[in-house]
């Protein structure tokens, strides 16, 4: 019985035997056939990017590679990350910045600061919003600087020290590479960037506003009255109102005509 059962199925078990030689040979040679990447292009996180053999710039000085770094560090990180996370990140600065240190030194530097709260409160407002502007402004540069260099067609670099500074002329392939995440990447970023600084500064100049026209205030409610014939104004000196006061000080000088 095994034998008529094995010589029915012989053509059915050589087909499936051929078939599979022929799947796993095929299989070998196409794994075979594959490109292999080399190592040096998964160095500094660049693993997205194609190898460049030909490319004579140094690894830290590649715009593709200044871009990942600037993007993790600190604050840089800040203005590519959420808009919420970005925009709480700048008020908590600003908030311990004026109320750990600005509010401190503007009310033990301002004479009599309880009588006029509002002075040193204005002064902590504005030094924090001063404070956020300049990390703004600091982030704004280096977003600035690395998107020039992704959208520029040419790299300027250093092989050992400023004294030996070279250009290099990008490939097509890299310079559409750096243009296209100059230009998505980059340049919204900066827009955020640049917005943010506006507000800031509208915010400053409202600040001082508010801080001029509470001490124009203050100076008009100074008004003069009239006491023992004599016009006297509270804190500033006057011959007059003096002599109306202590009279005996001024013994034996003459009083002043009445005009």
């Amino acid at each position: 019985m095994a034998i008529p059962l094995l010589h029915l199925s012989s053509p059915f078990l050589l087909s499936s035997l051929t078939q599979k030689r022929f799947i796993y040979h095929h299989h070998h040679n196409y794994k075979n056939t594959l490109p292999k990447i080399p190592s040096s292009s998964f160095r500094n996180g660049s693993s997205n990017t194609p190898p460049e053999t030909e490319c004579p710039v140094p690894l830290d000085q590649q715009p593709i590679n200044e871009y990942q770094n600037l993007s993790t560090s600190f604050p840089f990180s800040w203005a590519s990350g959420d808009i919420v996370e970005y925009c709480s990140r700048l008020f908590v600065t600003g908030a311990s910045f004026a109320l750990l240190i600005a509010l401190p030194v503007a009310w033990f530097g301002t004479v009599a600061p309880k009588t006029e709260p509002l002075k040193p409160v204005l002064a902590a407002l504005s030094s924090g919003v001063f404070v956020v502007s300049l990390a703004v402004v600091r982030m704004y540069l280096g977003w600035a600087y690395v998107g020039n260099r992704l959208l520029s067609a040419t790299v300027e670099y250093e092989e050992t020290g400023w004294y030996d500074g070279q250009i290099w002329v990008k490939t097509a392939e890299v310079l559409a590479r750096d243009r296209l995440l100059g230009s998505f990447s980059v340049k919204p970023v900066l827009s955020r960037l640049k917005y943010t600084l506006v507000t800031l500064a509208a915010s400053l100049f409202v600040c001082v506003v508010l801080f001029i026209n509470i001490e124009g205030g203050q100076k008009g409610s100074y008004t003069p009255f009239e006491e023992a014939g004599g016009r006297a104004i509270p804190g500033v000196y006057n011959d007059d109102s003096a002599r109306s006061f202590e009279p005996d000080a001024f013994c034996g000088e003459p009083a002043p005509p009445e005009s």
